[in-house]
């Protein structure tokens, strides 16, 4: 079209110009021939009129002329410039066509670029995640207590100190019915001051230092009854009480009573089966409270379920029964029977056979978007002797109480969280010593960003004996009142809570 419209232009230039020309030479040969008639017969005159007209008529010609080849030049330098985004366009859509090409591409094409090793991988990592937590605090214990310890605390148990209260590493592969995986793994490792706390009592683990950075190692298989019966093996985090190890995901940073009191994790085996979406019903049977090696030859057994009426209501009740008594005691040099690896033993006869009992249940009540309620209540008792003979005592040691829980969510970012706890230890099965515990817990949490937290808090312990540590020895207070900084720092692709 542009190369017709530059002809068309030639041409018209080429008809006017030779037009204006001869019309140029024209009109002054004719007025000099007007003139020389004139001189030599004065009958012969020319307007001045037309005279003017004429050279107006030439004057808009050659404009004219000018402007026709502006105009040509212009369409000619757009015409280049359409070819150049001709071209470009072209390349484009070259370009997003392969693009919409690959995007459309099936899986089995997808699949069919990539090698055997390298789908086998892809496959792996899409069920699989590495999760990795930091949990650090500062705390100032107000009774400056010797050797900076706090009292009666699971975690944060070091006072006017940078602590590490834990570092993890999980990897999970859950299984994944819907996808014809009946079968997956679970793996925690822990270090740093918490992990001490969990497992490295000599009292329920004869060889502490052999599970202590193994928190849960599990494997879990589907099995097709019903709706799907869950089975793991392996050891596990208790879900007696409604606390849990990791931080991030409780509303306090400091533990309470009833999460330091109750266990910690379990070894055995563990079944859960939903009944339908609003009730799954719980059943283990393992080693021990807190024992990854037993100390009897009796398996303990938790029976309990989840009841959720609604999304907004969670109800948790637990009844667990076991003994807990050693049946053998660890000596430093062993018989002549084989043990295993430092494990030196001598019979303890006649061994205690006393039950323990652990009345459970916890709801959890999210009222509104913003405020979250939590109630807890426990019922502890165990007893040395099953029935006392000559010379044994059977009398049971209670400890009973609860603790409720209050969030407020100021922000997407912050929100405020109180507790409130009592425990009574009759017998001393907790502190040691027959008395009543109160806390009171004032938390205020900052996500700074995805995967980075802060928690500040204030609490207050105090009891009806005298029993925290003061700045002078053998000297105790009735209270106890800290002050921390905690700072959480994890990411992974686990969803949810861990």
């Amino acid at each position: 079209m542009f190369r017709a419209i530059d002809r068309s232009v030639e041409q018209f230039i080429a008809m006017f110009l030779p037009m204006s020309v001869a019309l140029a030479c024209f009109v002054p040969v004719q007025a000099q021939q007007v003139e020389t008639k004139a001189q030599s017969a004065e009958t012969v005159t020319v307007p001045a009129q037309t005279m003017e007209r004429l050279q107006q008529h030439l004057a808009d010609l050659e404009s004219e002329v000018q402007q026709l080849k502006a105009q040509m030049k212009d369409m000619q330098s757009t015409n280049s410039a359409s070819r150049l985004a001709a071209a470009s366009s072209a390349d484009d859509s070259a370009h997003s066509t392969a693009d919409s090409v690959a995007k459309s591409a099936s899986p089995s094409q997808t699949s069919a670029l990539l090698s055997a090793d390298d789908r086998s991988v892809l496959d792996y990592l899409k069920g699989t995640t590495i999760n990795v937590s930091i949990d650090g605090y500062y705390d100032w214990n107000f009774n400056r207590p010797v050797g900076r310890v706090n009292l009666l605390r699971a975690y944060d148990v070091s006072s006017n100190a940078f602590s590490l209260n834990q570092a993890a590493l999980i990897f999970e592969r859950a299984p994944d019915v819907a996808a014809g995986r009946r079968y997956g793994a679970r793996l925690d490792l822990q270090f740093g001051q918490a992990t001490a706390t969990l497992q490295g009592n000599p009292l329920n683990e004869p060889r502490p230092n052999i599970y202590r950075n193994i928190f849960q190692a599990y494997g879990t298989y589907v099995v097709p009854v019903g709706s799907g019966l869950t089975v793991d093996f392996g050891k596990w985090a208790s879900s007696l009480g409604a606390e849990g190890n990791y931080t991030q995901f409780q509303m306090n940073y400091s533990r309470g009573y009833w999460f330091y009191f109750l266990p910690f994790y379990h070894m055995g085996i563990r079944a859960q089966y939903a009944i339908n979406k609003k009730l799954a019903l719980n059943y283990w049977i393992v080693n021990g409270t807190n024992q990854t090696e037993p100390t009897n030859g009796f398996k303990d057994e938790m029976f309990g379920f989840v009841l959720t009426p609604t999304k907004n209501v969670s109800w948790t009740v637990n009844y667990y029964f076991g003994q807990e008594n050693p049946d053998a005691t660890p000596v430093s040099t062993c018989g002549p029977v084989p043990v295993q690896p430092g494990l030196c033993f001598q019979k303890i006869s006649p061994a205690p056979d006393g039950k323990l009992h652990i009345f459970d249940s916890y709801v959890t009540w999210q009222t509104t978007p913003k405020l979250t309620l939590q109630l807890e209540g426990d019922y502890v008792i165990q007893r040395l002797w099953a029935n006392a003979g000559p010379g044994q005592s059977s009398a049971p040691a209670h400890t009973t109480g609860g603790a409720g829980w209050a969030k407020y969510q100021l922000t997407p970012r912050t929100y405020l969280a109180g507790r409130g706890e009592y425990l009574s230890d009759r017998g001393g099965l907790f502190s040691g010593v027959t008395e009543a515990l109160k806390e009171f817990t004032a938390t205020y949490d900052f996500t700074l960003a995805n995967g980075f937290e802060m928690k500040y808090e204030y609490r207050r312990d105090w009891s009806n004996h005298p029993i925290f540590l003061t700045s002078t020895q053998n000297v105790f207070s009735k209270d106890q009142n800290t002050a921390t900084m905690g700072v959480i720092w994890w990411f992974g692709r686990k969803q949810g809570p861990w």
